[in-house]
């Protein structure tokens, strides 16, 4: 009996999305990456592809590089600082996360240091590092010579380790200190704040121009501490804040009145913190909407 395109292609479409995810930085363009990739699937005839899970990914990461270069054309006029969709991982959704390098391999620091790279470079980093292919498989994928897809993947690693060193805390100690941010935070312990805080801290806050937020970056932990009270001032009672596992670490759930207004997530240095990365662009929250709305 043979499979129907879609019952084989379910199969797969986890791997895919996670595959998407890591090249574009965007959820829904993620999802929409996939569903391109279905339907290539299944108008093809599947008695010539030797590999289905091959050829997909070779179809998947070939879809990414042409929405890439038209990505990085809108993210010029983006208004303020751009942040890579935030997803909860808590739920499978971007696979097992057991290891220190597999949270680390979606966190949004690491999105964020991929946008640094060329979308080949991205994409020789992203197959070889999150699902371990060989360069000759490689090779194959983005029909590039082996030696050249070796050069890309160390040019990759060297502009990525060449960026600020990045140290997360063991999984327990950072929900220790996601924790202790949570209680002075609603407790308005502005000296339980100060001790969280690196001096050199960085908040960023990505609104897209459709919320009102920062649109530069907020340098320092005094102004970071008057950002966060005007914060708090302009939203009161109404806005609550609940931790949640945000790509591989422990984050926050920013809600006013129920509704979602934004995702924090946290980067360390010396059990401090030293950049935190809101997303409150409501386009950007649709999925883990979608996600915090299942069972």
């Amino acid at each position: 009996m043979t499979t129907a395109p879609a019952d084989e292609f379910e199969a797969h479409r986890p791997r895919l999305f996670g595959l998407a995810y890591r090249m574009l930085g965007s959820a829904h363009e993620a999802e929409d990456t996939v569903q391109d990739a279905y339907l290539r699937f299944s108008g093809a005839d599947r008695a010539q592809i030797e590999q289905v899970g091959a050829w997909l990914a070779k179809v998947v990461t070939n879809l990414c590089l042409s929405r890439l270069t038209s990505a990085r054309a809108r993210r010029e006029t983006y208004v303020g600082p751009w942040l890579p969709e935030p997803v909860v991982t808590s739920d499978g959704t971007l696979g097992p996360l057991e290891s220190a390098e597999q949270r680390d391999a979606v966190s949004l620091a690491l999105l964020v240091l991929l946008e640094r790279l060329t979308p080949t470079e991205r994409a020789v980093y992203v197959l070889r590092e999150a699902f371990g292919y060989g360069h000759r498989d490689i090779a194959e994928v983005l029909e590039l010579g082996e030696a050249n897809c070796r050069q890309l993947y160390r040019r990759a690693v060297r502009r990525i380790e060449a960026a600020e060193s990045r140290f997360a805390p063991a999984p327990e100690r950072q929900r220790e200190l996601v924790a202790s941010f949570l209680s002075a935070a609603r407790e308005g312990d502005l000296a339980g704040l100060e001790r969280l805080l690196a001096e050199d801290v960085v908040w960023w806050s990505d609104g897209g121009g459709k919320i009102s937020t920062a649109r530069r970056p907020v340098l320092g932990r005094e102004k970071v501490l008057r950002f966060l009270f005007g914060l708090a001032q302009k939203y009161g009672a109404a806005m609550e804040l609940a931790e949640a596992e945000i790509n591989g670490t422990p984050g926050l759930l920013i809600r006013v009145d129920g509704g979602l207004l934004g995702v924090v997530a946290f980067e360390y240095r010396d059990d401090r913190i030293v950049h935190a990365r809101t997303v409150m662009n409501p386009e950007k929250l649709d999925f883990v909407r979608r996600q915090l709305g299942r069972p």
